[in-house]
């Protein structure tokens, strides 16, 4: 096996008091954290936009591959197009794919098949997943995409968050028109689509709650 570089962890050190003072104010911080479908058409700093995507891929993945592309979309004629797309496929599910019991589900959220918030959010992250790597002409494997991708998004909301912006987490379903619309390589695939962005003024949200502790939570002492 080849010899592998290392370099000197330094790690973040706190005190217990500490650790309890700061693990609850993250936790306080992100159960503000909402979907929020209703955007201001403020434009979003680039740099803000370029650090919270370094976050995203600070995100651990199978062997480091770090098997994901981050598409970031302003061009308002392509965030038009993207949207024709998603509310086509999305009139389909909503009338003719989903079940009654999905549609059920959805109905305390007030979504449907229109998604104005494609156009009206100033950017969209579009988030594609890498099956394996094009090196010249060879195909170099990527190993628990799903996984490290999903990883990253989770660090990517909870950046979008910490920068004071809002977004949602749409999944269109199927995705592909995605990968034509932007011209992505046979190689990534869909996984997510994220509108960001500034909340537009007195919006509201529905009022839903989080599960308890006890309701997902197990500890093995």
């Amino acid at each position: 096996m080849a010899a592998y570089k290392t370099i000197k962890y330094e790690p973040v050190s706190f005190s217990d008091q500490e650790m309890v003072e700061r693990s609850a104010e993250f936790y306080h911080f992100m159960n503000l954290r909402r979907t929020v479908r209703e955007f201001s058409n403020k434009p979003i700093p680039e740099s803000v936009l370029q650090n919270i995507l370094l976050t995203a891929n600070t995100a651990p993945s199978g062997a480091n591959k770090q098997p994901w592309i981050f598409c970031v979309v302003t061009n308002p004629e392509t965030k038009q197009k993207i949207r024709q797309a998603a509310e086509q496929e999305e009139f389909e599910n909503y009338h003719n794919r989903m079940s009654e019991e999905w549609l059920e589900d959805l109905a305390p959220l007030g979504t449907d098949w229109h998604k104005e918030f494609l156009e009206m959010a100033p950017c969209l992250i579009v988030v594609f997943k890498k099956s394996y790597d094009l090196v010249g002409s060879k195909k170099k494997k990527n190993y628990y995409v799903q996984e490290s991708v999903g990883l990253a998004c989770g660090f990517l909301l909870a950046a979008i968050h910490h920068a004071g912006l809002v977004s949602l987490t749409h999944t269109p379903s199927p995705m592909n028109f995605l990968q034509q619309i932007l011209n992505r390589p046979e190689n990534e695939k869909p996984f997510l689509l994220i509108p960001i962005g500034y909340p537009a003024i007195e919006i509201q949200v529905p009022d839903i709650s989080r599960k308890k502790p006890e309701e997902f939570l197990i500890y093995y002492k």
